[in-house]
């Protein structure tokens, strides 16, 4: 038996299905007679409402039902869909995520105002939902009476065994047949088992119901939607010419008799039919809490550390069967971690989609017109960095909608298209991932910025600054060229918030901005923030790790040409010049280098430098533990990690140490 609750299962259930709902009402935004996604929207409320009064939520399903009854008219064509009606349903789905988190709170009045505003939005007619017809034990009610205009259909269902144990309840679906028509519905009891082989949480009963009906087969068809995949099921158009069952005939179907086989058999071809094979389906995929992948990831991490461990000893001996162990078992480790990775991985899309909602809202608050542009969602990115992220973009691009972005006259007066324009994208780059947030807009007024930082003691009056460390300006606390405080800014937070939060996922901002064609700000974090490949590297009597996807090839320095680079720090590769830091002068070892030095050339994204190391040990599996609270001000280190022999080795953080290495060399040049 599973020991997750139940009302757990639904909660997380209910907000996956939120966010399907407000996706396809977005998509609606872009083109309102989309029937996909109107019949989308419509199985989503349908489904939280079924689902919510099951699970005791009767204020959720109560107010749902309003807007499922909305969506059912458009569907059906009795209303157009508009976009104030997709916006009402966007506020009531708001709504129904509080009455999600706070079941037994206050929510009469809103309930009201945005039904009110829901009525309004579908021309003022009457939403309010049917009374529910109360479930009530499966007798034999009088043959219906065909009238004209209606249809009888006969139709049998039975759900898998495990129907109950999943939250699906017959009686739900039997009262929304009841809602369509005049119902004769009988229960086949003659596949229950013995009572010695009863198991009370197995679904045993099958229906056979006799429905007649106005509505279409659609409709049928609609109430068993969400479970038809896994259930047997058979509806067929009971033929006019044929007699209606009597009582005689229902009688005969009762309990332990195998007549509504024969009903089966003589009906025409059935209209839906679920696959056999699927009812007894595997589970394509298996929701796991994050904290036990965390956890998992965390065991893979010591798992890592021991095997490198045990390599080392197994290589210090001559025993070759232990060598052979040894191999076997980083083979293996190395398969779980990459397994392990995989895990937990994320496409960008999950993160990206959380802005067609942001954009909607702001364009209508705001009056501009915009269009949200995503590009590389498939790109892939580790749970952790997703999560952590989304707050900083959040930011980033409600101050583009805000500061960037022209209301449609000033574009039309410069030459633009009325709607401004966000774009979204996403690209994978060696061992890290490149997120760009971009618009079309004004761009960033420099001279703001520097009149600002000025007045604010940032920089002194008159000071030379590159066009990158202005601009790197807006990420400092406090730091605001806003006229006036509004519900988007003007505080001076938010800004800060992301540079902070990108440099503790060991990424970096870079910022574009071109007057008059809009900015664009670059976040390049790192794949996966718990276990890396990395190059070993030993300067002086301490061992460092270089991220291996920064790295692009290692020379040789002998001792004749260390000296003769002495004070231009270049070396050349491939008739281009390449500055270079040394490691062993920057971390201060005290110890003289070895006679044939190495050079590590690493990429920072836009530049190529140089490291030099006294030797390269090899390649590392690095398992990141991170920095104590003590060393935050340490900024060339991005964490630690345990090597086999139980010492630690500091992982650089090779941005970091590059603007560091060119503080110091300009340093030196003021001071020579």
């Amino acid at each position: 038996m599973s020991d997750q609750d139940p009302i757990a299962v639904f909660l997380n259930e209910a907000a996956e299905m939120l966010e399907q709902v407000e996706s396809g009402l977005l998509d609606l935004t872009r083109r309102l007679d989309d029937k996909e996604k109107i019949d989308a929207v419509f199985r989503g409320l349908h489904t939280l409402k079924g689902s919510g009064s099951m699970f005791g939520f009767d204020a959720l399903a109560a107010f749902t039902h309003h807007c499922e009854t909305a969506f059912d008219r458009v569907r059906k064509g009795d209303v157009p869909a508009t976009q104030e009606l997709v916006a009402a349903v966007l506020a009531a789905q708001d709504h129904m995520r509080a009455l999600l988190d706070t079941p037994n709170g206050d929510h009469d009045a809103l309930s009201a105002t945005l039904l009110a505003t829901l009525q309004e939005a579908v021309n003022g007619s009457d939403t309010a939902p049917a009374t529910p017809v109360k479930s009530t034990a499966s007798v034999a009610a009088p043959a219906p009476q065909v009238k004209s205009g209606e249809t009888t259909w006969t139709i049998r269902f039975q759900l898998p065994a495990n129907a109950m144990a999943n939250g699906t309840n017959p009686l739900g679906l039997l009262d929304e047949l009841r809602e369509l028509g005049k119902c004769r519905i009988v229960a086949d009891t003659s596949t229950i088992p013995s009572f010695d082989l009863l198991n009370p949480t197995d679904m045993h009963l099958s229906w056979n119901v006799t429905l007649t009906t106005a509505k279409p087969r659609s409709d049928i068809e609609d109430v068993f939607i969400f479970v038809m995949d896994d259930m047997e099921l058979t509806i067929s158009e009971m033929p006019s010419a044929l007699p209606h069952p009597t009582e005689k005939a229902v009688a005969e179907t009762a309990p332990g008799v195998s007549s509504p086989k024969a009903i089966e058999r003589d009906a025409p071809q059935p209209v839906v039919a679920a696959n056999d094979s699927r009812q007894n389906k595997v589970a394509e995929n298996v929701k796991v809490p994050a904290e036990r992948l965390d956890e998992m990831m965390d065991r893979v991490g010591e798992l890592v550390i021991a095997q490198s461990r045990l390599t080392q000893i197994a290589g210090a001996g001559a025993d070759l069967g232990l060598r052979s162990v040894s191999e076997e078992i980083e083979r293996l480790s190395g398969e779980l971690r990459d397994t392990m990775m995989v895990l937990r991985m994320m496409p960008v899309a999950s993160l990206f989609g959380r802005f067609r909602r942001l954009v909607h809202d702001l364009s209508r608050e705001t009056g501009k017109e915009i269009e949200l542009v995503t590009e590389g969602e498939t790109t892939e990115v580790d749970k952790t960095v997703i999560d952590r992220l989304a707050d900083p973009l959040v930011h980033l691009v409600r101050n583009s909608i805000d500061h960037g972005l022209e209301v449609p006259q000033d574009r039309i007066a410069a030459g633009k298209p009325a709607k401004g324009k966000i774009l979204l994208s996403a690209q994978q780059t060696g061992g890290e991932v490149i997120i760009t947030i971009k618009d079309d807009g004004r761009g960033i007024n420099r001279e703001r910025v520097r009149a600002k930082a000025e007045s604010s003691g940032l920089i002194q009056p008159g000071a030379v600054l590159a066009d990158q460390e202005l601009l790197q300006l807006i990420f400092q606390p406090g730091f605001s060229t806003a006229a006036t405080v509004t519900n988007l800014s003007g505080r001076g937070v938010g800004m800060d918030v992301v540079k902070k939060t990108v440099e503790a996922l060991r990424g970096a901002i870079e910022v574009i901005s071109r007057p008059g064609e809009g900015s664009e700000v670059s976040l390049r974090i790192p794949l996966t923030l718990a276990i890396i490949e990395g190059l070993l590297v030993r300067v002086g009597t301490g061992c460092y790790v270089i991220p291996l996807s920064a790295v692009e090839e290692c020379l040789e320095l002998s001792l004749e040409e260390d000296l003769r680079s002495r004070g231009r720090s270049f070396i050349s590769l491939r008739d281009s010049l390449v500055p270079f830091l040394r490691l062993r002068e920057l971390f201060h070892t005290g110890t003289s280098p070895d006679q044939h030095q190495k050079v590590v050339v690493v990429s920072t994204g836009s530049e190529r430098v140089g490291l030099v190391v006294d030797q390269i040990i090899g390649d590392h599996q690095t398992v990141i533990k991170s920095m104590s609270k003590l060393h935050d001000d340490v900024v060339t280190f991005s964490g630690a990690t345990i090597l086999g022999d139980g010492s630690v080795a500091l992982i650089l953080d090779v941005t970091q140490l590059v603007a560091a290495g060119q503080q110091q060399e300009a340093q030196l040049r003021a001071a020579g």
